[in-house]
């Protein structure tokens, strides 16, 4: 073993620095909580949104909002004499809880008369279901959660499906298909045995193969197919969910000003920061030595979360000056229209590091005619290594759905022949990328997408 002295230099960052750069990558809701909790422990930081001159705006709302409740408080007590003489009264009014798929039943089961037991065991398969509005579980393992004979909780299965929307407590897309088809086509019992025997290939548009299974004319199993496909597999999907609806707060909003694009920070719920004049005097004017270090550790601290916020916003304002400048064809055109754009072509515009740019846009969004993306979205590569120009993702995908669209739909393209009509719009990519890219898209195979086939 043997003892060197080297002599090396190290950056070490200071707590100051690391909450710099901490501040830099806060989103617009992290940053509104740091300002608030950096209110609360820094007596020097005020927000200049509490100013004196709006305390006489803000007693004139008082005034109004009191107003209002006392004259909410006299219609109530008007109205409420006559509950009793309008049963149907309330009858048009949607509480926030039967905005959801739950409520929405709840509302339907108070309506009929049912057993306890009935009515109970409908209740607790309504809080079962899934966002589909099918039931994923058992009904004899429903039974036993909910302490019922299963034969009570079968018949309240039966209650449940008769509701509306038809097919909700399915336990399947088979059961959920085949309830929306007796309640709208009840006569349809072609439908119904494609439903129960070809679903499988109805999903894959093999109209022979299921004119042939079940010894039909082609012709009444394609327009049996096309009254199914007219029906909803996920009833319950379109009804508000019951857990809490979690909102993105936009840093930057992009709106067209006259004859260009101009990009403006949101400061909703970011209030400014100032020094507060009370104890800035009191720093001056102190003559005791240990207020003056505990006031001066404050007002430094203030100034460096000053600074950093301040910082934040500019190196912020100006990546996305140089994202608007350029990805401008994509504001102007909507999505399909992103150019090849990397950290570095931004850093080098920007005048700073990779990782700078990288931090300033982590969780910041975006709000434009178009809708919110997260700043990453904008970020795309280039296709290829050479020859493929502008092509990138977005814009490879956008022309291969725009390929499939106009296909012939008795010939639909093989994933192959759209490489081939790629390659010659000038966005050369290979097949398994053209598979890759479609599933992504949702859209199905060649196969799939087959609308009519040849009969024998």
């Amino acid at each position: 073993m043997e003892l060197k002295v080297v002599q090396k230099q190290a950056q070490v960052l200071s707590p100051m620095m690391i909450q710099s750069m901490e501040i830099l990558q806060m989103g617009a809701q992290e940053l509104a909580e740091f300002v608030e909790k950096t209110l609360q422990e820094n007596p020097v930081l005020e927000a200049e949104d509490h100013k004196e001159h709006s305390r006489e705006e803000f007693a004139d709302l008082r005034r109004k909002l009191e107003w209002l409740q006392s004259s909410d408080r006299q219609n109530h007590a008007y109205y409420q004499q006559d509950d009793e003489d309008a049963p149907l009264a309330d009858l048009g009014v949607v509480e926030d809880e039967e905005r959801s798929l739950y409520g929405h039943l709840l509302f339907q089961l108070r309506g009929l008369k049912l057993e306890s037991g009935v009515r109970e065991g409908a209740v607790f398969l309504a809080e079962s279901l899934d966002r589909s509005g099918w039931l994923d579980e058992d009904l004899p393992a429903l039974a036993e959660a909910a302490r019922l004979p299963l034969p009570v909780m079968e018949r309240a299965l039966e209650v449940l499906q008769s509701l509306d929307p038809a097919g909700v407590g399915a336990r399947g897309l088979n059961e959920c298909l085949c309830i929306q088809l007796r309640r709208k086509y009840p006569r349809d019992n072609l439908a119904l045995r494609v439903v129960q025997e070809c679903l499988e290939p109805l999903a894959r548009n093999q109209y022979g193969l299921i004119a042939r299974t079940l010894r039909a004319d082609a012709a009444a199993v394609r327009a049996a197919c096309d009254r199914i496909r007219g029906l909803d597999p996920r009833p319950g999907a379109g009804f508000a969910g019951r857990e809490e609806t979690s909102y993105v707060t936009p840093d930057l909003i992009v709106s067209w000003q006259y004859d260009h694009f101009e990009v403006q920070p949101c400061r909703t719920g970011i209030p400014t920061l100032s020094l507060s004049g009370y104890y800035t005097r009191m720093l001056k004017e102190s003559g005791e030595q240990e207020v003056q270090d505990y006031l001066s550790d404050k007002v430094r601290q203030a100034k460096w979360v000053m600074h950093s916020i301040e910082q934040r916003q500019s190196t912020l304002l100006a990546c996305a000056r140089c994202i608007l400048e350029l990805q401008e064809e994509f504001f102007r055109r909507g999505p399909g229209h992103l150019v090849p754009m990397t950290l570095a072509d931004v850093a080098g515009r920007v005048g700073v590091h990779e990782s700078t740019v990288s931090r300033a846009l982590r969780d910041k969004y975006l709000q434009c005619d178009r809708g919110t993306y997260p700043l990453t979205y904008f970020f795309s590569r280039k296709l290829g290594e050479s020859g493929s120009g502008d092509a990138t993702p977005d814009r490879a995908k956008a022309l291969l759905r725009r390929l499939i669209d106009g296909e012939d739909k008795a010939r639909p393209l093989s994933d192959q022949k759209l490489c081939e009509r790629m390659e010659r719009e000038g966005c050369p990519i290979s097949r398994r990328t053209v598979a890759k890219y479609r599933e992504e898209l949702g859209i199905p195979s060649t196969a799939g997408r087959k609308r009519y086939e040849q009969m024998p």
